[in-house]
């Protein structure tokens, strides 16, 4: 059961808290019955997304074995059957599925439906493609912030969308540029699409989806303290321009981590980095105030 559970790779459920981002935002999840889908709809992810791993663990166990962290995953090393593997993915995808579709019909549904078919096909064939296997894990992140839109029945800001899809690039092109610092010369062995990827582009990506992110949760926020209309008190609409400082100095404390080469396990870097953890407790406090002070 150890090994089985390390294979689900815990660390990386904290991913699915996303699921509660757009109720939070939208000021929803105080509202009866909202944080409980959310709850479920964070236990549905985290099926689903172990289930992905566990495909994507199969298909990589002889390229894993060349890294130097990845050898010791449960498939790479041989500790968990590649049969054992391919059926509990699948009965966790059933799972999760199942209870999206009790939980909250077709929407929460469509979305994990989405998200099973966009990681499946980038475990199977998508991954090796330069740029499009960038935009699949980015899609990953972004489609569980989609998720708790769809479990909460809120819509979503198109400006809230950006942030999350190029927020998700900045973490993924991240990644990418640690594992060829990490791999060197044996980065095509271990993942074919990074020979594709000159040091200086991907350093370029993480620039522009860093530009696009900043840009488009100042135009969230500036949209959000409007809604508040002009005869709410001043106080309250500053909190959204105050959370732009904190969430800033987030977006640059992960660059710099990424060209220190300590952002490619993003699960990590957010469970370690102290100063990474402040900023993001500042940033909710003046965003919790925003909405519900």
């Amino acid at each position: 059961m150890a090994v089985w559970l390390r294979a689900t790779r815990p660390r990386q459920w904290t991913k699915n808290v996303l699921v509660f981002a757009a109720p939070t935002a939208a000021g929803s999840i105080t509202q009866p019955g909202v944080v409980a889908r959310s709850a479920v709809a964070f236990l549905v992810f985290v099926a689903a997304s172990a289930s992905t791993y566990l495909v994507n663990d199969v298909v990589d166990r002889d390229n894993d074995r060349l890294h130097p962290v990845k050898k010791s995953r449960p498939v790479a090393s041989g500790q968990l059957s590649v049969n054992l593997a391919l059926s509990t993915a699948v009965a966790l995808a059933t799972v999760a599925l199942v209870t999206a579709a009790l939980v909250s019909g077709a929407a929460l549904a469509g979305v994990v439906t989405a998200y099973l078919v966009v990681t499946m096909f980038y475990s199977l064939t998508l991954k090796r493609v330069p740029l499009v296997e960038l935009a699949c894990v980015a899609a990953g992140f972004a489609l569980r912030a989609v998720a708790g839109g769809a479990v909460a029945h809120v819509t979503i800001s198109p400006w809230f969308l950006m942030v999350a899809s190029f927020g998700s690039l900045l973490i993924v092109a991240g990644k990418r540029s640690v594992e060829q610092a990490v791999m060197k010369d044996r980065g095509e062995l271990h993942r074919s699409a990074l020979a594709a990827y000159p040091a200086a582009f991907l350093r370029s990506v993480r620039m522009l989806a860093m530009s696009v992110t900043v840009t488009t949760y100042c135009l969230w926020a500036f949209e959000r303290a409007g809604r508040l209309g002009l005869g709410d008190r001043a106080e309250d609409i500053v909190w959204f321009e105050l959370s732009i400082i904190p969430f800033v100095l987030a977006v640059l404390v992960v660059e710099l981590a990424i060209e220190q080469g300590r952002g490619g396990e993003p699960e990590e870097l957010a469970l370690s980095d102290r100063g990474l953890q402040v900023l993001g407790l500042a940033w909710l406090g003046l965003l919790m105030c925003g909405i519900y002070a």
